[in-house]
C-alpha cells in the first residue's frame, strides 16, 4: 500500500496540512549535523582566531535566527512561535565539527524542520566564515535524532550498527 503524503490532497496538489484540530502538546526535536574541514581550521575554530570573528558564535546566532525563519524558508511549513532554540557544537578531532540543534514549542504541530533548519544554517554559516582558508570543507549527515510530542509521540534515530 503506498503511503499518503500530508502535503498533497487527493488530487496531487500542493497544500498546507490543517492542523487545526489537533491538540496542543509539548514538542521537541533534537538535530545534529557534521563539518569535515583541514585539521588546522577547526584549530583555528576552537582558538577563537578568525579574522572574521568568533565562528561559533556567530553560527550559534544564525542558526537561531534561522530556525525563527524557517516557514520562510520551507514552503509549507507553519509559522511557529518557537518557545526554545538551542544551538550547540562538539569538536571531533583531527577534523570534524559536530552541530546540534534542540527546539521546543506547545503546539500542534512539530519543530523537527526548525531543528533541521538551525543546524544547516549553522553548518553554512561556518562554511562562510571559513571558505577563505579551507574551501574544500564538507557539510555532512544533516540528521533528525529525536523528536517527541503530538499523535506520533517519540521516536529516536537508531543506534548506527557496528
Amino acid at each position: 500500500m503506498r503511503q499518503q503524503l500530508s502535503h498533497f490532497g487527493p488530487s496531487g496538489d500542493a497544500r498546507m496540512v490543517d492542523v487545526g484540530a489537533k491538540p496542543v502538546s509539548r514538542r521537541r526535536a533534537v538535530a545534529s549535523g557534521l563539518v569535515r574541514m583541514l585539521p588546522e581550521s577547526l584549530q583555528t575554530i576552537r582558538d577563537r582566531e578568525s579574522s572574521k570573528g568568533d565562528v561559533l558564535e556567530i553560527a550559534r546566532l544564525a542558526g537561531i535566527m534561522a530556525a525563527k525563519k524557517t516557514a520562510d524558508l520551507i514552503p509549507l511549513c507553519h509559522p511557529l512561535a518557537l518557545e526554545s532554540v538551542e544551538v550547540s557544537f562538539e569538536f571531533m578531532p583531527p577534523d570534524l565539527l559536530q552541530i546540534r540543534s534542540v527546539a521546543l514549542i506547545e503546539s500542534k504541530t512539530g519543530v523537527e524542520m526548525e531543528a533541521l533548519t538551525a543546524v544547516s544554517v549553522a553548518a553554512l554559516t561556518v562554511y562562510d566564515m571559513l571558505k577563505g582558508v579551507d574551501r574544500g570543507m564538507t557539510i555532512e549527515r544533516l540528521n533528525l535524532e529525536e523528536k517527541s510530542g503530538g499523535v506520533s509521540g517519540e521516536w529516536r534515530r537508531p543506534a548506527p550498527a557496528n
